[in-house]
């Protein structure tokens, strides 16, 4: 028997947070010499270095797996399959092997390419994508 949730609202719930917290990330960065400087502490003279790319790096993450729950929530089960790897995974193993593998492909772009990521990050997503089809 299939379950019929309404998951729209924590969806829109979640994409409204993130959306929001993003903003207000935005409004912390520092203004220097009249353009914001992207790259300073968010918060001058605190204890850790919190630069904007890094809190939108944590809190995507968090959405991601905000996102997650709320797939859970529309479709429960997502009961084990076994792709191309020849072993059994589930949703949070392929999200995890995804952003394991995503991790390796930015390091990677890193070291032979340098500090253009835009490319890196496209190619995480297909990558990504074929994590979740094919494994």
């Amino acid at each position: 028997m299939a379950v019929s949730r309404n998951w729209i609202f924590p969806l829109i719930v979640v994409i409204a947070v993130y959306l929001g917290a993003s903003g207000l990330l935005a409004s912390f960065v520092p203004v220097q010499d009249g353009a914001r400087d992207w790259g300073a502490p968010l918060i001058a003279g605190g204890w850790m270095a919190w630069t904007f790319p890094t809190a939108m790096f944590f809190l995507t993450i968090f959405c991601i797996l905000s996102l997650m729950a709320v797939w859970e929530y529309a479709s429960p089960g997502g009961n084990p399959r076994v792709g191309v790897l020849r072993f059994e995974t589930t949703r949070g193993d392929r999200l995890f092997i995804s952003l394991l593998g995503s991790a390796f492909i930015h390091l990677a772009w890193l070291g032979l390419v340098g500090a253009g990521l835009w490319w890196a990050l496209a190619l995480s997503v297909v990558y990504a994508i074929a994590v979740f089809r094919y494994v």
